[in-house]
Protein backbone atom coordinates (compact mmCIF):
# COMPACT_ATOMS: atom_id res chain seq x y z
CA UNK A 1 0.00 0.00 0.00
CA UNK A 2 2.89 2.32 0.88
CA UNK A 3 4.49 1.55 -2.44
CA UNK A 4 1.82 2.51 -4.04
CA UNK A 5 0.78 5.64 -2.44
CA UNK A 6 4.93 6.63 -3.11
CA UNK A 7 4.33 5.69 -6.72
CA UNK A 8 1.00 8.25 -6.61
CA UNK A 9 2.99 10.62 -5.21
CA UNK A 10 6.48 10.87 -7.26
CA UNK A 11 4.49 11.10 -10.77
CA UNK A 12 2.33 14.19 -8.75
CA UNK A 13 5.44 16.01 -7.39
CA UNK A 14 6.84 15.59 -10.97
CA UNK A 15 3.89 16.83 -12.52
CA UNK A 16 4.07 20.26 -10.16
CA UNK A 17 7.86 20.73 -10.65
CA UNK A 18 7.45 20.53 -14.46
CA UNK A 19 4.66 23.28 -13.96
CA UNK A 20 6.89 25.64 -12.26
CA UNK A 21 9.18 26.42 -15.51
CA UNK A 22 5.66 26.83 -17.42
CA UNK A 23 3.94 29.22 -15.43
CA UNK A 24 7.48 31.55 -15.22
CA UNK A 25 7.50 31.72 -18.64
CA UNK A 26 3.99 32.23 -19.25
CA UNK A 27 4.71 35.05 -16.51
CA UNK A 28 7.50 36.42 -18.45
CA UNK A 29 6.12 36.21 -21.78
CA UNK A 30 2.55 37.79 -19.85
CA UNK A 31 4.62 41.12 -18.75
CA UNK A 32 6.43 41.25 -22.37
CA UNK A 33 2.82 41.43 -23.81
CA UNK A 34 1.78 43.73 -21.44
CA UNK A 35 4.68 45.93 -22.06
CA UNK A 36 4.22 45.99 -26.33
CA UNK A 37 0.14 46.66 -25.31
CA UNK A 38 1.11 49.63 -23.25
CA UNK A 39 3.74 50.70 -25.81
CA UNK A 40 1.24 50.75 -28.80
CA UNK A 41 -1.28 52.19 -26.73
CA UNK A 42 0.40 55.07 -26.07
CA UNK A 43 1.51 55.20 -29.93
CA UNK A 44 -1.82 55.05 -30.85
CA UNK A 45 -3.52 57.94 -27.56
CA UNK A 46 -0.66 60.53 -28.03
CA UNK A 47 -2.31 62.48 -31.03
CA UNK A 48 -5.52 62.24 -29.77
CA UNK A 49 -4.05 63.52 -26.66
CA UNK A 50 -2.13 66.38 -28.15
CA UNK A 51 -5.38 67.26 -29.99
CA UNK A 52 -7.21 67.31 -26.75
CA UNK A 53 -4.69 70.01 -25.48
CA UNK A 54 -4.43 71.68 -28.50
CA UNK A 55 -8.17 72.72 -28.34
CA UNK A 56 -8.04 73.30 -25.05
CA UNK A 57 -5.67 76.52 -25.47
CA UNK A 58 -5.32 79.63 -27.03
CA UNK A 59 -4.09 80.16 -30.18
CA UNK A 60 -0.81 82.38 -29.01
CA UNK A 61 0.13 79.58 -26.46
CA UNK A 62 0.15 76.92 -29.20
CA UNK A 63 3.58 78.95 -30.88
CA UNK A 64 4.98 79.10 -27.16
CA UNK A 65 8.30 77.49 -27.00
CA UNK A 66 9.30 74.35 -25.88
CA UNK A 67 7.70 70.90 -25.42
CA UNK A 68 3.91 71.46 -23.27
CA UNK A 69 2.15 68.46 -22.04
CA UNK A 70 -0.33 70.73 -20.25
CA UNK A 71 -2.53 73.96 -21.40
CA UNK A 72 -1.03 77.22 -19.24
CA UNK A 73 -4.21 78.55 -20.12
CA UNK A 74 -7.35 77.00 -20.72
CA UNK A 75 -10.58 77.82 -23.07
CA UNK A 76 -13.53 76.57 -25.16
CA UNK A 77 -13.08 79.01 -27.46
CA UNK A 78 -12.08 77.12 -30.17
CA UNK A 79 -15.13 74.92 -29.34
CA UNK A 80 -17.61 77.55 -29.41
CA UNK A 81 -15.82 79.96 -32.06
CA UNK A 82 -16.02 77.59 -35.35
CA UNK A 83 -19.97 77.49 -34.64
CA UNK A 84 -20.05 81.13 -34.98
CA UNK A 85 -17.66 81.81 -37.91
CA UNK A 86 -18.90 79.35 -40.40
CA UNK A 87 -21.74 77.04 -41.11
CA UNK A 88 -19.88 73.90 -38.78
CA UNK A 89 -23.70 72.20 -37.93
CA UNK A 90 -24.76 72.54 -41.63
CA UNK A 91 -21.35 70.22 -42.59
CA UNK A 92 -22.26 68.11 -39.91
CA UNK A 93 -25.67 67.33 -41.03
CA UNK A 94 -24.24 67.27 -44.99
CA UNK A 95 -21.46 65.03 -43.46
CA UNK A 96 -25.03 62.55 -41.79
CA UNK A 97 -27.09 62.88 -44.42
CA UNK A 98 -24.15 61.38 -46.83
CA UNK A 99 -23.03 58.71 -44.63
CA UNK A 100 -26.19 57.52 -43.81
CA UNK A 101 -27.55 57.19 -47.36
CA UNK A 102 -24.08 55.32 -48.94
CA UNK A 103 -23.87 53.25 -46.24
CA UNK A 104 -27.53 52.35 -46.38
CA UNK A 105 -27.05 52.01 -49.80
CA UNK A 106 -23.43 50.52 -49.95
CA UNK A 107 -24.53 47.42 -47.36
CA UNK A 108 -27.56 46.46 -49.09
CA UNK A 109 -26.05 46.65 -52.42
CA UNK A 110 -22.84 43.97 -50.83
CA UNK A 111 -25.25 41.41 -49.22
CA UNK A 112 -26.99 41.27 -52.42
CA UNK A 113 -23.79 40.72 -54.75
CA UNK A 114 -21.89 38.76 -52.14
CA UNK A 115 -24.81 36.74 -51.77
CA UNK A 116 -25.18 36.10 -55.59
CA UNK A 117 -21.61 35.33 -56.16
CA UNK A 118 -21.52 32.67 -53.33
CA UNK A 119 -25.01 30.88 -53.80
CA UNK A 120 -26.50 31.35 -56.82
CA UNK A 121 -25.55 29.52 -60.09
CA UNK A 122 -25.15 31.28 -63.02
CA UNK A 123 -22.47 30.94 -66.24
CA UNK A 124 -19.27 33.13 -65.69
CA UNK A 125 -19.93 33.92 -62.47
CA UNK A 126 -15.88 33.02 -61.24
CA UNK A 127 -15.02 35.00 -63.68
CA UNK A 128 -17.01 37.88 -63.10
CA UNK A 129 -16.16 37.80 -59.26
CA UNK A 130 -12.35 37.73 -60.61
CA UNK A 131 -12.83 40.42 -62.83
CA UNK A 132 -14.48 42.44 -60.19
CA UNK A 133 -11.70 41.26 -57.60
CA UNK A 134 -9.49 43.52 -59.79
CA UNK A 135 -10.65 46.26 -60.32
CA UNK A 136 -9.35 46.53 -56.45
CA UNK A 137 -5.90 47.53 -58.08
CA UNK A 138 -6.71 50.60 -60.04
CA UNK A 139 -6.28 53.70 -58.31
CA UNK A 140 -9.35 55.98 -57.28
CA UNK A 141 -7.27 58.80 -58.69
CA UNK A 142 -6.99 56.88 -62.14
CA UNK A 143 -11.31 57.20 -62.43
CA UNK A 144 -11.78 60.25 -61.01
CA UNK A 145 -11.55 62.77 -63.93
CA UNK A 146 -14.18 59.76 -65.61
CA UNK A 147 -16.50 60.08 -62.71
CA UNK A 148 -16.32 64.18 -62.61
CA UNK A 149 -17.33 64.18 -66.01
CA UNK A 150 -19.90 61.75 -65.79
CA UNK A 151 -21.33 63.50 -62.74
CA UNK A 152 -21.71 66.54 -64.83
CA UNK A 153 -23.44 65.07 -68.09
CA UNK A 154 -26.00 63.27 -65.46
CA UNK A 155 -26.63 66.92 -63.70
CA UNK A 156 -25.32 65.84 -60.45
CA UNK A 157 -22.91 68.02 -59.97
CA UNK A 158 -22.95 70.10 -57.02
CA UNK A 159 -25.51 67.90 -55.76
CA UNK A 160 -25.52 65.07 -52.62
CA UNK A 161 -26.07 62.57 -55.15
CA UNK A 162 -23.10 63.41 -57.26
CA UNK A 163 -21.25 62.31 -53.68
CA UNK A 164 -23.59 59.09 -53.31
CA UNK A 165 -23.88 57.43 -55.85
CA UNK A 166 -20.32 56.61 -56.89
CA UNK A 167 -19.30 55.47 -53.81
CA UNK A 168 -22.97 53.52 -52.97
CA UNK A 169 -21.04 49.63 -53.70
CA UNK A 170 -17.41 48.35 -52.80
CA UNK A 171 -15.65 45.94 -53.99
CA UNK A 172 -14.04 45.15 -50.85
CA UNK A 173 -16.96 44.63 -48.94
CA UNK A 174 -18.81 42.15 -51.59
CA UNK A 175 -15.72 40.64 -51.36
CA UNK A 176 -16.62 40.20 -47.17
CA UNK A 177 -20.11 39.16 -48.25
CA UNK A 178 -19.22 36.84 -50.85
CA UNK A 179 -16.45 34.82 -48.05
CA UNK A 180 -19.32 35.13 -45.25
CA UNK A 181 -21.85 34.08 -47.32
CA UNK A 182 -20.00 31.01 -48.07
CA UNK A 183 -19.73 29.76 -45.01
CA UNK A 184 -23.35 29.33 -44.66
CA UNK A 185 -24.22 25.54 -45.18
CA UNK A 186 -26.28 25.29 -48.57
CA UNK A 187 -28.87 22.94 -47.32
CA UNK A 188 -30.83 25.73 -45.52
CA UNK A 189 -30.94 27.67 -48.71
CA UNK A 190 -32.23 24.02 -50.29
CA UNK A 191 -34.64 23.46 -47.82
CA UNK A 192 -36.04 26.75 -47.97
CA UNK A 193 -36.53 26.27 -52.16
CA UNK A 194 -37.75 22.60 -51.03
CA UNK A 195 -40.81 24.78 -49.05
CA UNK A 196 -41.28 26.81 -52.09
CA UNK A 197 -39.46 29.62 -50.89
CA UNK A 198 -37.67 31.86 -54.18
CA UNK A 199 -34.34 33.52 -54.11
CA UNK A 200 -35.33 36.96 -52.51
CA UNK A 201 -37.62 35.30 -50.15
CA UNK A 202 -34.85 33.06 -49.07
CA UNK A 203 -32.61 35.46 -48.96
CA UNK A 204 -34.03 37.69 -46.41
CA UNK A 205 -36.30 35.25 -44.17
CA UNK A 206 -32.91 32.73 -43.97
CA UNK A 207 -29.76 34.37 -44.82
CA UNK A 208 -30.11 37.74 -43.50
CA UNK A 209 -31.34 37.01 -39.96
CA UNK A 210 -27.71 35.52 -39.99
CA UNK A 211 -25.85 37.92 -41.11
CA UNK A 212 -25.46 40.13 -38.26
CA UNK A 213 -21.78 40.29 -37.80
CA UNK A 214 -21.59 40.42 -41.43
CA UNK A 215 -23.32 43.87 -41.64
CA UNK A 216 -21.87 45.33 -38.24
CA UNK A 217 -18.75 44.90 -40.18
CA UNK A 218 -19.75 46.33 -43.62
CA UNK A 219 -21.39 49.28 -41.51
CA UNK A 220 -18.55 50.20 -39.76
CA UNK A 221 -16.22 50.31 -42.78
CA UNK A 222 -18.48 52.07 -44.97
CA UNK A 223 -19.52 54.75 -42.76
CA UNK A 224 -15.84 54.90 -41.22
CA UNK A 225 -14.80 55.47 -44.83
CA UNK A 226 -17.68 58.10 -45.90
CA UNK A 227 -17.14 59.93 -43.32
CA UNK A 228 -13.46 60.58 -43.63
CA UNK A 229 -13.78 60.65 -47.16
CA UNK A 230 -11.97 64.25 -48.66
CA UNK A 231 -10.96 64.02 -52.45
CA UNK A 232 -14.24 62.89 -54.08
CA UNK A 233 -16.56 65.37 -52.35
CA UNK A 234 -14.34 68.36 -52.56
CA UNK A 235 -14.09 68.05 -56.25
CA UNK A 236 -18.07 68.17 -56.57
CA UNK A 237 -19.44 70.01 -54.21
CA UNK A 238 -16.31 72.64 -53.62
CA UNK A 239 -18.53 75.09 -55.45
CA UNK A 240 -21.07 75.44 -52.69
CA UNK A 241 -20.20 76.18 -48.69
CA UNK A 242 -23.64 75.07 -47.82
CA UNK A 243 -23.15 71.63 -48.97
CA UNK A 244 -19.63 71.26 -47.74
CA UNK A 245 -19.33 67.96 -45.46
CA UNK A 246 -16.97 68.46 -42.43
CA UNK A 247 -13.81 66.78 -43.84
CA UNK A 248 -13.94 69.30 -46.97
CA UNK A 249 -15.12 72.67 -44.95
CA UNK A 250 -11.94 71.82 -42.39
CA UNK A 251 -9.58 71.93 -44.84
CA UNK A 252 -11.10 74.78 -46.97
CA UNK A 253 -12.11 77.37 -43.83
CA UNK A 254 -9.71 76.57 -41.28
CA UNK A 255 -6.87 77.09 -43.14
CA UNK A 256 -5.21 79.66 -45.32
CA UNK A 257 -2.56 80.75 -47.67
CA UNK A 258 -0.84 82.05 -44.58
CA UNK A 259 -1.79 80.52 -41.47
CA UNK A 260 -3.84 78.22 -39.95
CA UNK A 261 -6.11 77.79 -36.86
CA UNK A 262 -5.01 74.78 -34.83
CA UNK A 263 -6.74 75.45 -31.77
CA UNK A 264 -10.21 75.55 -33.85
CA UNK A 265 -8.86 72.68 -36.20
CA UNK A 266 -8.59 70.32 -33.91
CA UNK A 267 -11.58 71.39 -31.56
CA UNK A 268 -13.50 70.61 -34.58
CA UNK A 269 -11.56 67.29 -34.95
CA UNK A 270 -12.58 66.05 -32.16
CA UNK A 271 -16.28 67.09 -32.64
CA UNK A 272 -15.70 64.95 -35.94
CA UNK A 273 -14.20 61.68 -34.50
CA UNK A 274 -16.42 61.39 -31.78
CA UNK A 275 -19.69 60.04 -33.71
CA UNK A 276 -17.15 57.83 -35.19
CA UNK A 277 -16.05 56.30 -31.43
CA UNK A 278 -19.64 55.86 -30.54
CA UNK A 279 -20.60 53.50 -33.44
CA UNK A 280 -17.39 51.56 -33.18
CA UNK A 281 -18.12 50.85 -29.29
CA UNK A 282 -21.54 49.90 -30.30
CA UNK A 283 -20.68 47.44 -32.90
CA UNK A 284 -17.49 46.16 -31.43
CA UNK A 285 -18.77 42.87 -30.64
CA UNK A 286 -20.57 42.22 -33.98
CA UNK A 287 -17.07 43.42 -35.47
CA UNK A 288 -15.03 40.93 -34.46
CA UNK A 289 -17.33 38.23 -34.98
CA UNK A 290 -17.90 39.61 -38.16
CA UNK A 291 -13.98 40.11 -38.99
CA UNK A 292 -13.75 36.37 -37.65
CA UNK A 293 -15.80 34.11 -39.72
CA UNK A 294 -15.45 35.92 -42.97
CA UNK A 295 -11.57 34.37 -42.53
CA UNK A 296 -10.10 37.81 -42.20
CA UNK A 297 -7.12 37.66 -39.64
Amino acid sequence: MASEVMAVAVPVAETKSARKPARRRRGRFYWLRLAIAIVVTVVMVFPVYWMIITSLEPQADIYRAGLHWWPAHFTFYNFTNPFHMFPVGRWFVNSTLITVAVTAITVVCNLLAGYAFAKLRFRGRNALFLLLLSTMMIPVQAVMVAQYKLSIHLHLYGNYWAVILPESATVFGIFLARQFFVAIPDELIEAARVDGAGSLRTFTSIVLPLCKPLIAVLTLLTALTEWNSFAWPLVVLFGNQQLFTLTVGMAADFQSQYSTNYGELMATNLLMIAPMVVLFFAFQRYFVQGLARTGIK
